[in-house]
């Protein structure tokens, strides 16, 4: 049996598949701080029998909490002479250009622990000052002192050469062994020495964290006698052992949300659907990603904290390119100074949670707003959901500051919490030259089905695709997703008088690397495939393209090909090309996969039901432009291949409901899938 454990910010998800291919779901509370707690918690509400567990896939939110909440352990740098301020000068570029309050980050390791050593590499990777040995001693006493629990390291062009990091390594392990220690080229080989030095330095702050965080986990494992094929998911959409997330636990910063979009990018191969809208509805936050000719488009330009106002704190690691707004669930209404009603960022959580679970919340939520317009049904909630106080919070928090009726003040928190997500999901299409007319939205997460239906009418879509075990979609991604890393490397050089044998040769270290890097997970050499890509941009420019480079050799025939694509590239994300114009490459960018078996996709057996036969009930839904509206419930569990009706109509399932709209079209395809189609407008 393989299982999926997926942590988010208020249910822990869980997805296992048998031996015969057989899906089974169950969502539990998350249980911050033990995070490990929660795991176990949904493992036993599963029925599956631990013993029966041969693979055990893990996404996890600990590493962004720990960095949002800032609640790392104390951290030192090492540098070289001169650079110890380059966390406070960061960049000059300012995303809110006339804010004359604006305040640059503070950086995660205070001015008095960065401290500097006489040493130096030029571009090319050459020594020009030898390693101050005797100066890195003095520095470890320094941080013991200080109470410093682990340390990074980031000398300059270090990605080139990153001899002077090795040794400093290995001073403070012989020196001091229980420190935790990252150098800058053990995390990317990419250039730019602030943001090499930031990822360094969050990698070493979240170190001991997520170390203790996965042994915990790893010894309630083994406490439950579950099999020792264990792996935690990436930012970059791939697996790795837990020994190896231990090293580098920064690329893990978004560990669960991208599991969602690979699944999707896997179902829409299945269903031949190659331009996707993933998109992700939890009880916290709302997530979407692009998917172009079924490709996961993955950056090392990722940043945390950054917003309209703010320019956060970057990572040069590769992370799938998501957009993520605070709009879930459990998202609480709000009225602002001005007098305007929002929703969201402030979530209820699982605890005290919406008011509709009884838990102590007081505010009204998301939830509560589709309760009170009938989408959900209190009788599918596992609390004693009290009506009337619902009524009550939306009544006298929304509802009465506008002179409205309370289901107006509820479709209006649902219709703002709509914008919201609406918005994200035009930052990555419509904003990104791309027509959201030529995709499929595949919606998924508690929430996703629910407002799906709503946004792809006013998006254009015309294709909404709610997988099987659309709540628990990202832990079921897990179980489709291989082992995964990538290597990245500066190497700037001009197109035109190219060394290929020099080329091809770092081409060949890095793939030598990858295989070495998998054969400590046991996977072996046949079992690993790799994707190229080379990072260009025009001579004289500052930022890159990503351009497939084909496998095998490089030869001058696949150089021009390299080239021309790069022209069309660059095109299509800058609306020019300059064909005269000389190019060059930054980086070299490997892809490595190792294999795993995954589960066959089971399509549904016809038991020769009827859509009657999963009718639950008729309840009054509040639609924007029709009001109450006598609406046809159906149980998802009952629906059979083949199946299709009209809207308006409700699909309840576990943990999930889904809202037809009167325009809308609805039927169930071979897999189980519910397809919705709207009417063109």
């Amino acid at each position: 049996m393989r299982v999926a454990t997926d942590i988010g910010g208020t249910f822990t998800d869980l997805v296992y598949v048998d031996g015969e291919g057989n899906v089974g779901v169950a969502k539990s509370p998350t249980t911050p701080p033990n995070f490990e707690q929660g795991v176990i918690d949904v493992i036993e509400k599963s029925g599956v029998n631990p013993k029966s567990i041969q693979t055990f896939i893990h996404g996890t939110t600990v590493i962004i909490n720990a960095l949002t909440e800032r609640k790392g352990v104390k951290t030192g740098l090492i540098t070289t002479a001169g650079f110890r301020d380059v966390l406070e000068i960061a960049r000059g570029n300012r995303p809110d250009l006339f804010n004359l309050r604006y305040k640059k980050p503070e950086p995660f390791v205070e001015r008095y622990l960065r401290q500097e050593v006489t040493e130096r590499m030029n571009q090319l990777g050459e020594e020009i000052v030898p390693l101050d040995e005797d100066r890195i001693k003095v520095l470890v006493d320094y941080f013991k002192k200080e109470g410093v629990d682990a340390i990074a390291v980031a000398y300059l062009h270090a990605y080139k050469n990153p001899a002077h990091e090795i040794r400093t390594v290995e001073l403070i392990n012989e020196l001091w062994p229980e420190a935790a220690v990252t150098a800058s080229h053990e995390v990317t080989k990419e250039w730019r020495e602030y943001e090499r030095t930031n990822t360094a330095v969050l990698n070493s702050y979240v170190k001991p964290i997520a170390s203790s965080y996965i042994d915990r986990l790893n010894g309630r494992l083994s406490q439950l006698g579950t099999g020792d094929l264990r792996y935690i998911m990436q930012s970059n959409g791939g697996t790795t052992t837990f020994e190896q997330a231990k090293k580098n636990p920064i690329n893990m910063v978004e560990s669960g949300p991208v599991a969602g979009i690979y699944g999707a990018a896997y179902l829409g191969e299945i269903l031949g659907e190659e331009n996707i809208i993933a998109f992700d509805i939890g009880g916290t936050t709302a997530k979407c990603s692009l998917i172009v000719e079924g490709e996961v488009k993955v950056s090392t330009d990722y940043y945390i904290e950054k917003d309209e106002y703010n320019a956060g704190y970057p990572i040069k690691t590769p992370v799938v390119d998501i957009v993520e707004i605070g709009n879930g669930g459990g998202s609480i209404a709000w009225i602002d100074e001005g007098g305007a009603l929002k929703v969201g960022p402030q979530s209820a959580g699982s605890v005290p949670g919406p008011v509709a679970y009884g838990q102590g919340g007081t505010e009204p939520t998301t939830t509560d707003a589709n309760l009170l317009t009938g989408r959900l049904s209190p009788k599918n909630f596992d609390y004693n959901v009290d009506m009337a106080k619902v009524e009550e919070a939306i009544k006298t928090k929304v509802a009465d500051r506008f002179d409205m009726k309370p289901e107006d003040g509820a479709l209006g928190m649902i219709r703002i919490a709509n914008s919201n997500m609406l918005n994200a999901l035009k930052l990555i299409s419509v904003r990104k030259g791309y027509d959201p007319r030529d995709f499929t939205l595949v919606a998924f997460g508690g929430g996703g089905s629910m407002h799906a239906p709503a946004l792809a009418r006013e998006l254009g879509v015309r294709k909404v695709v709610v997988p099987v075990a659309s709540p628990v979609f990202s832990a079921w991604g897990m179980l489709m997703t291989d082992l995964r890393h990538d290597y990245i490397q500066t190497y700037i050089a001009r197109v035109n008088g190219l060394d290929l044998d020099g080329f091809n040769q770092e081409w060949d270290e890095l793939a030598r690397t990858a295989v070495a890097q998998f054969a400590e997970e046991n996977i072996e050499k046949d079992n690993i495939r790799f994707m190229r890509y080379a990072d260009m941009r025009y001579a004289g420019q500052e930022h890159t393209v990503k351009v497939p480079l084909a496998s095998g050799p490089v030869t001058p025939e696949s150089l021009t090909q390299l080239i021309a694509d790069f022209h069309e590239l660059h095109e299509k994300n800058y609306t020019f090309k300059l064909e005269e114009a000389e190019t060059e490459i930054v980086n070299l960018h490997l892809t490595a996969f190792g294999s795993v078996e995954k589960p066959a996709l089971k399509k549904l057996q016809l038991k020769g039901g009827t859509a009657t036969d999963a009718l639950k009930e008729k309840r009054p839904v509040y639609y924007e432009q029709d009001g109450w509206v006598d609406t046809v419930v159906y149980n998802r569990s009952k629906l059979e291949p083949g199946m299709a009706f009209s809207g308006p109509a409700v699909i309840e399932e576990q943990a999930a409901v889904t809202v037809i709209y009167p325009d809308q079209k609805a039927s169930i395809d071979e897999y189980g899938n519910l397809i919705i189609e709207t009417e063109v407008r």
